[in-house]
């Protein structure tokens, strides 16, 4: 089983917010009756299979003002489509899954994270979703409190050393560091790499990665930190032209990445940029700094765009319809395959509660994502240095793909990621 480690929180900020809000806790056995919270005989609103009982998920999400607004609404609706399918097939183990009646807004705010999580505590299963890295600290020790499971809309490397979180995909640290050696390999980088990101766990997590890769590629290396908001990267921008470097990897959002891109072209840098997997959004095609991100930036992800050829990614486009493409519906439904395999197995097992659908998910010797991931990336058996996903897709800029990215190089694991100690997360505030 993955190992079940006590994470600190990652600011003061978010350890004040949990200390404040602890006060509104209820125990989670006065809450039990019956199968349990978030499970019904009842048929869900609106069921497909009205003889079915009901499962209730939730999503804690970023929906309408924070910096992955743009992602996290088709990541939403790609998990009902998701889940709307499931239930088309019968549903699992006499249960419907409704993942529409708990959505959150928490507007990337760790302590409206928190918030919104105490007031659906007592009604749900697990969380179809939790966005971000900071946010899901918030309320993780709650979540164990309440043996509730996660499937985290973000790739921490800290999610692979906890049981109560449901990961697909590489993290943002083996993902830097599969983007650094691939830009080393193909892109002809040397001298200088600098990691530009949020501060925090997502950009520091990615941060560790390229040091890792910088280290095992003997290049200089240099982090900036830069806060969320399109008109605050005056400083990034400065920094990058005057360090003059052959690399840069982005972490923050796409507004952020689009503007520092952009920002450095215009003022003739011609080095070459990586981005995580979220700072990518296609409406970036459509912006001023378009014709630098032709030119200089490449995207490296946990699986394929939108358009890739795989059973999986048709059934999504299918069970999706008619939407503008966007690959935060990619993630919204690959990120569920997981969550479907383990609630397979509790059951299985012997019975869907809160507390065997933890125990299946640290179980896992493999998940069907109908060739998204192959099978062993889905594994959390065993320990993560042996079981945690280190293959990434490198994407280029691609007008004429749905998405506006489209595959370079296609799952692999860098000699960097390849040959890294995982014995603990890559990145902590501890």
């Amino acid at each position: 089983m993955k190992l079940n480690r006590h994470l600190v929180r990652t600011s003061v900020v978010i350890a004040a917010t949990a200390l404040v809000l602890t006060g509104c806790r209820s125990s989670s056995s006065d809450e039990d009756s019956g199968a349990g919270p978030g499970i019904s005989d009842e048929a869900c609103p609106d069921a497909v299979n009205p003889d079915n009982g009901c499962i209730s998920l939730g999503v804690i999400s970023d929906l309408t003002k924070g910096p992955f607004a743009p992602l996290a609404v088709p990541i939403t609706d790609a998990q009902k489509a998701f889940w709307k399918k499931v239930n088309e097939d019968g549903g699992v183990g006499g249960y419907d899954i409704d993942i529409a009646s708990n959505i959150a807004d928490a507007e990337y705010n760790p302590e409206i994270h928190n918030r919104k999580y105490q007031e659906m505590r007592k009604d749900i299963l697990a969380l179809g979703q939790t966005l971000g890295s900071s946010q899901t600290l918030a309320i993780l020790e709650d979540m164990k409190d309440d043996d509730v499971l996660g499937l985290p809309a973000s790739w921490n490397s800290a999610w692979e050393f906890e049981d109560q979180i449901l990961e697909s995909g590489a993290n943002y640290c083996f993902e830097a560091m599969n983007g650094v050696d691939w830009a080393v390999a193909n892109r002809g980088v040397t001298g200088k790499v600098i990691a530009v990101g949020y501060p925090g766990d997502y950009g520091g997590d990615a941060a560790a990665g390229v040091e890792a890769a910088a280290k095992a590629n003997d290049l200089e290396f240099e982090k900036i930190e830069t806060p969320t908001g399109q008109d605050n990267q005056a400083g990034a921008v400065a920094a990058i032209l005057k360090a003059k470097p052959d690399l840069v990897v982005v972490t923050t959002g796409p507004a952020e990445m689009a503007t520092i891109v952009g920002g450095t072209a215009a003022q003739g840098f011609t080095g070459t940029f990586v981005g995580s997997s979220p700072t990518w959004n296609p409406a970036l095609l459509k912006s001023p700094a378009a014709p630098a991100l032709e030119a200089l930036f490449f995207q490296a992800g946990p699986w394929g765009p939108f358009g890739t050829d795989t059973p999986g990614h048709e059934a999504m486009r299918t069970a999706l319809g008619d939407v503008t493409p966007n690959d935060g519906y990619t993630a919204g439904w690959t990120w569920s395959y997981p969550l479907l395999a383990a609630l397979k197995k509790a059951d299985e097992d012997g019975g869907i509660t809160r507390e065997s659908l933890v125990a299946a998910a640290s179980e896992l010797t493999e998940v069907d994502y109908e060739g998204i991931l192959p099978p062993e990336a889905g594994a959390t058996q065993g320990d993560p240095a042996d079981v945690a996903y280190r293959s990434s897709v490198i994407s280029k800029v691609d007008p004429a793909a749905p998405t506006g990215v489209s595959i370079e190089q296609d799952l692999t694991t860098g000699p960097t990621a390849e040959a890294y100690d995982f014995s603990k997360p890559c990145f902590s505030l501890q």
